[in-house]
């Protein structure tokens, strides 16, 4: 029986068991892939969140932008300074808004495809600021030599009003004229319209804004009551459009733009949209669905953007407009046009081309907020009265009105009474919103009406008198050369 033994090593030929392993490893091989695929996951969140956004998402946005060539054959450009400049252009496109938004909002009949809006959006180097300056479009400037694309005709230099550039030549002489006008490098072009505008502020849920006044305006339709609005799309386009709801029209509306501008960073880095690859998508493809950029403006530079507004606040921004010399000059064959300060916005633009910080010497935040008031107190002539026996009160408390910035006479003088307790308010009714204001900052005082007492509010100091209560303006001073961060223009405890 020989046989046997040389058949038994036969058996190990039975190797269809190896399939057996496969069936005792299906189970473990099916966890494995989940947990690993859960970590995968996690490790993405954490790199996108660390990014701001993904560079994958990003990608698909290019496709987007409506591009523009703004820097085309440009010569003898500004030398090239320190972080970002960004020219940002507001036109009247609306396209796409149907015909009944456009009746309800206001919008009129066809676009006249004209700027409404010119800023200088300064991003830092380190990325950790961003400066935003006003043009004014009513700016008297000069255009330089161009050629007419559509005709062909050379045109040599000539005076306009800075927004008819972009009506003359488009983009890129509107971004020539700024260069010109400025001497501050413009690296990027971004084009925004109304209907961009609408769906940003719509995709964010909605933007929060106070007013200490009701605005109204008939022109674009604007009606709030005084308090503080979440304004969607439609209405935040009335808003920043509005130039008939006070005497300041548009240096009036280029402020309220400004407060615009700074609570919609707010909403966006405090809402999670930055840290949010989904969301991010969502809100960049409404914006950058109906704006144009130059061709520079890409991948790259929308990560740059994303990362650095990942570490924004409201502090972190500033906000100013170009400083103005003088209102209302005519200029024969353009009209009233605003003349610039030489000075103030040369020093202004050099601060642009150094990066610094416009406001450079910033007084710490007092822990008491100001309290918002309708005027600002600049725009209030104030005369101080001593009513009391005490020596020295009538300087004191002209001194700290003035340090809260209102434009006392800095020679206050006796009261014909002596014995006076409450503090008194004597205002003519033409001035009722100035002596609201005033009211603000002493609010112990009595508000006493006497008509004919002119635009000069008297304050007769009583023995009740304290300090002053600091105040700050809903709207700052129309032509004024002040610079207003971004928490400032939020409303007073995040309301």
């Amino acid at each position: 029986m020989p046989a046997t033994p040389q058949r038994s090593p036969a058996r190990p030929q039975r190797r269809p068991r190896p399939p057996q392993p496969q069936r005792a490893q299906v189970p473990p091989r099916r966890r494995k892939p989940r947990w690993a695929m859960r970590a995968v996951t996690t490790l993405s969140v954490v790199v996108l969140a660390s990014a701001g956004i993904g560079h994958a998402v990003v990608t698909s946005l290019d496709s987007d932008i409506s591009r523009v060539d703004p820097f085309r054959d440009m010569k003898d450009r500004p030398q090239a300074g320190h972080g970002m400049n960004v020219l940002l252009v507001g036109t009247d496109g609306r396209d796409q808004i149907t015909e009944r938004d456009r009746r309800r909002y206001r919008l009129g009949g066809a676009p006249c495809h004209c700027t409404d809006t010119i800023m200088i959006v300064h991003l830092s180097a380190d990325r950790e600021r961003a400066s935003v300056v006003s043009l004014p479009r009513d700016s008297y400037a000069r255009v330089p030599e161009h050629v007419d694309e559509s005709t062909g005709k050379r045109h040599a230099a000539h005076s306009v009003r800075i927004n008819a550039a972009y009506a003359e030549g488009g983009p890129q002489l509107t971004v020539r004229t700024v260069e010109d006008m400025t001497h501050v490098k413009i690296d990027h072009y971004l084009e925004v319209d109304f209907t961009s505008f609408m769906k940003t502020v719509d995709v964010l849920g909605g933007v929060r804004i106070c007013t200490t006044e009701p605005m109204k305006d008939s022109y674009t339709g604007l009606d709030l009551p005084a308090g503080p609005h979440t304004l969607g799309g439609g209405q935040a386009l009335q808003y920043v459009r509005s130039r008939h709801v006070d005497g300041a029209s548009d240096l009036g509306r280029m402020k309220r733009q400004q407060r615009f501008l700074a609570a919609l960073i707010d909403r966006a880095t405090s809402s999670g949209v930055l840290l949010n690859p989904l969301r991010f998508r969502d809100v960049t493809h409404a914006v950058l669905g109906s704006v144009r950029a130059d061709r520079g403006f890409g991948t790259d530079e929308l990560l740059d953007l994303g990362r650095a507004m990942r570490h924004f606040s409201p502090a972190s921004s500033e906000f100013t407009t170009v400083p103005i010399g003088r209102l209302g000059q005519v200029v024969p064959g353009i009209g009233s046009t605003l003349l610039w300060d030489k000075a103030g916005a040369d020093k202004l633009f050099q601060a642009l081309r150094d990066d610094r910080p416009l406001a450079v010497n910033r007084p710490r935040r007092n822990t008491t907020p100001a309290v918002t008031v309708g005027v600002p107190p600049q725009q209030i002539r104030v005369q101080v009265e001593n009513g009391t026996a005490t020596a020295g009160l009538g300087r004191r408390m002209d001194s700290a009105l003035a340090a809260t910035g209102f434009a006392t006479s800095g020679q206050p003088v006796t009261s014909a009474e002596h014995s006076v307790r409450r503090t008194v308010i004597v205002y003519d009714p033409h001035w009722d919103r100035s002596a609201r204001a005033l009211a603000a900052a002493l609010p112990a005082a009595e508000l006493r009406a006497r008509p004919g007492q002119g635009q000069v509010l008297k304050v007769i100091a009583g023995s009740d008198f304290k300090d002053v209560r600091k105040v700050r303006a809903d709207q700052p001073a129309p032509g004024t050369n002040g610079v207003m961060r971004g928490d400032e223009a939020l409303c007073a405890g995040g309301a």
